[in-house]
């Protein structure tokens, strides 16, 4: 929690930087790629436990992502619990029925088709964990009294992205899931107005027989997602 008194600058010199030289960059660079190639979303888990302790590294690795103001403006809460899993499922499931049932557009359900999602998310109640990541509309002071956070959308973003990697480096899978609306989540985790449940992540072991969609294995080639001037 921040201090008003502690809201004044002081510099530092800049700690833990490891120089490479190109070629060891472009290596390291070109095994990351090939790391992050492996990483998949997947809707088929097992109910294989996950030490509590190895979420706990992964959301500190994503706790230490940039922030706008540096307010981290993101709360994670973690799900183990079988009644509340249960309960996420089932309020879940009620707003997809609704999406699939005409409340998404055609074009938005025609989009989804190749992905071969449905209403039914078992893997909310068969995975070890669910990980609800809320955004932080402001944040208090030591002594109750409000700030404003800034670039909340981006920062927890940012945020998400550590945690799906460290999911993926500490052998994980995960899979997002945004049901529309979400304000039920406040209700069920006790989370205040003050924050934006923003999504839900699936955590654990693939089972044995998963599969993703072929489409999913199709990324953009880089002249289409990026132009160097």
């Amino acid at each position: 929690m921040f201090a008003k008194e502690k809201m004044s600058y002081s510099a530092m010199p800049l700690p833990d930087h490891a120089q490479m030289t190109d070629a060891d960059a472009q290596a390291a660079a070109a095994d990351f790629r090939a790391f992050m190639a492996k990483r998949h979303s997947v809707r088929d888990f097992t109910d294989q436990p996950v030490p509590r302790e190895i979420i706990e590294d992964c959301l500190m690795t994503a706790g230490s992502a940039p922030s706008g103001a540096n307010h981290q403006p993101w709360f994670f809460a973690c799900v183990s619990d079988p009644a509340l899993k249960a309960r996420i499922r089932e309020e879940a499931e009620v707003e997809e029925r609704k999406f699939y049932d005409g409340g998404g557009s055609d074009e938005w359900i025609k989009a989804l088709e190749p992905i071969g999602t449905n209403a039914d998310k078992p893997h909310l109640t068969t995975a070890p964990w669910l990980i609800v990541i809320f955004a932080q509309r402001w944040g208090e002071f030591d002594d109750g009294t409000r700030y404003k956070n800034y670039y909340v959308p981006e920062s927890v973003g940012i945020a998400t992205g550590f945690l799906i990697t460290a999911l993926h480096n500490a052998g994980l899978s995960c899979l997002t899931h945004t049901p529309n609306p979400m304000k039920f989540l406040n209700a069920a985790l006790d989370r205040p107005d003050s924050e934006k449940p923003v999504m839900i992540l699936t955590v654990g072991h693939p089972s044995k027989d998963a599969t993703v969609p072929a489409v999913a294995k199709y990324k953009k080639p880089l002249d289409k997602i990026a132009r160097f001037f």
